[in-house]
């Protein structure tokens, strides 16, 4: 048994070693001192201290586009020096075998912490309009007026073939 003094971990109150838990708290009592408890055992462990709780609920949605693995790796770490957790996957159709690095990489994050991912990456200059910021919709209409002018065309085409 160590001689040092329990301390709760949430106030910082020392109690003697027959208490188990802080009566102020109801948390559990651990040693003081440097009993190795608050180092990291690996690097995930070490950036899963990073991330925030509060941004850790919600499906994933797509924060930013990457080019290729090593960028989106980059979006990845600027997250989560921000306590925002995100996966990389590769973008849909892309047919490049998995062991490569090479194509492109959607950077998701939870839905709470999308706007704040967002707002990290567009400090960053990593992406350059807002969450939406009207890329769907613009994609949408352009769509629409593109097929409205082959519809236009056909008819111009079929009424000029008619006319002849």
């Amino acid at each position: 048994m160590s001689e040092e003094p329990l301390v709760c971990p949430s106030c910082g109150t020392t109690h003697p070693l027959t208490e188990r838990f802080c009566p102020k708290c109801n948390m559990p009592l651990t040693y003081a001192g440097a009993t190795g408890v608050d180092q990291p055992v690996t690097d995930t462990h070490a950036k899963a201290r990073k991330v925030k709780p509060q941004y850790t609920e919600g499906n994933l949605v797509r924060a930013a586009g990457a080019r290729h693995q090593a960028e989106a790796e980059m979006i990845q770490g600027l997250l989560l020096e921000e306590g925002i957790p995100s996966l990389v996957r590769r973008s849909a159709g892309f047919d490049v075998p998995d062991m490569l690095a090479a194509g492109p990489r959607d950077v998701m994050v939870p839905e709470s912490g999308a706007t704040a991912a967002r707002e990290v990456l567009l400090e960053a200059d990593v992406v350059s309009t807002p969450l939406g910021g009207g890329t769907q919709p613009d994609r949408a209409w352009r769509i629409l007026a593109g097929l409205l002018l082959a519809v236009a065309i056909v008819g111009v085409i079929i009424w000029i073939g008619t006319e002849l």
